[in-house]
């Protein structure tokens, strides 16, 4: 609970997070949140001290729909958001359609599909309940997420995977007080 209310008062000082929220709260979807990157990054920076937040490739938005598993819908979504929001590249994903992708067996929850990511400080989410009050969804808790650390979530199997993703989001270069677990910096170089 503690490493909850730190979050929520670090997420407090994000300039545009109410109305993001509110925006896709304003789609109606199920069992939805705004994760990944967003709040990792949001709070990586303010770990780090830096004045800027670093951009984001997207804004992932999850949610968990078994009566419409069809990607145009995802895609119809997108463009409603992308119309509010301009600024950002959203990406929405119906987490109830992600097995497939994965080679799984279906996901019971976005929770569930979140434990598939790549890294257990990625798989955080925010949402807004029905009293408008703010969520954590942290299926690998914060510990990571807080600690600076970099960490194959258990459930994810690519490990060469997860490897190169690390080297390819430049992480430690761009939070330097990251830490790499399960390898080392060198190990997440690309092999030439």
């Amino acid at each position: 609970m503690m490493l909850e209310n730190k979050l929520m008062s670090i997420l407090a000082t994000h300039h545009s997070l109410s109305r993001d929220l509110e925006i896709v709260k304003s789609l109606n979807l199920p069992h939805w949140c705004i994760a990944a990157g967003y709040v990792r990054n949001f709070v990586w920076d303010f770990l780090h001290n830096q004045n800027k937040s670093t951009p984001l490739n997207d804004v992932d938005v999850l949610y968990y729909d078994l009566l419409d598993e069809s990607e145009t819908t995802e895609k119809y979504y997108e463009r409603i958001l992308k119309d509010k929001v301009p600024q950002y590249n959203w990406s929405i994903k119906n987490q109830a359609r992600m097995h497939i992708r994965n080679n799984d067996k279906r996901y019971e929850s976005v929770e569930e599909a979140m434990m598939r990511w790549p890294e257990t400080a990625t798989a955080i989410g925010i949402t807004l309940d029905q009293d408008n009050k703010l969520k954590i969804i942290a299926p690998y808790g914060l510990n990571d997420l807080f600690e600076l650390k970099i960490r194959k979530s258990p459930l994810f199997k690519e490990h060469e995977y997860f490897r190169t993703r690390v080297s390819n989001k430049n992480w430690l270069k761009t939070w330097p007080k990251l830490e790499l677990l399960g390898g080392s910096i060198a190990s997440c170089l690309p092999d030439v």
